[in-house]
């Protein structure tokens, strides 16, 4: 599978599920059954590439702001959420996190960010298909502290100025 399968098959099953992160879960695992066993492989490989460039102190910035504040589970969850946008959301939020003002349509913090089934998907599609784990991926694990210059991303005066179109569109 190369790239642009992975963000089509994302783009197909988003569109399908219509906004809802829970559905687009329920529908990316159908697809990735319709796969064979290392293309569902492959899927996770890119998804889980994606994730770990995603960890980002910038990023996490803007997660805060458009949630009203991230944990680190919330931070991880919302990852998952970003690459279920499709490419363009996701790359553009990487190349300048404020910019997530304009590629998001709209923010719902009760339902958008949090993307954490969307990152079991591959897995239970995989297991679904095996009847076994999914084994080891080969790719690189997760840096033990994310990317970028650390900051307070609880201070809200901090955010409004790394973030100020995300902030006055989404910020408390």
């Amino acid at each position: 599978m190369d790239e642009t399968e992975f963000w089509e098959i994302i783009d197909h099953t988003r569109e399908a599920a219509e906004g809802d992160p829970e559905d687009h879960a329920d529908l990316l695992v159908d697809a990735l059954l319709q796969l064979d066993p290392d293309s569902v492989l492959d899927f996770a490989r890119h998804f889980e590439a994606r994730y770990n460039r995603a960890f980002h102190w910038d990023l996490w910035g803007a997660a805060s702001v458009l949630l009203g504040g991230a944990t680190d589970d919330t931070f991880d969850y919302f990852r998952c959420w970003l690459i279920a946008q499709g490419r363009e959301v996701f790359e553009g939020a990487l190349h300048d996190p404020d910019h997530l003002a304009e590629l998001l349509d709209d923010f719902d913090d009760e339902v958008d960010g949090d993307g954490e089934d969307l990152g079991y998907a591959a897995d239970e599609a995989y297991e679904q298909l095996t009847g076994v784990v999914a084994p080891d991926l080969g790719v690189a694990a997760q840096a033990s502290e994310p990317a970028g210059t650390p900051f307070d991303v609880e201070d809200e005066t901090a955010l409004a100025e790394r973030y100020p179109r995300l902030w006055e569109r989404f910020g408390k």
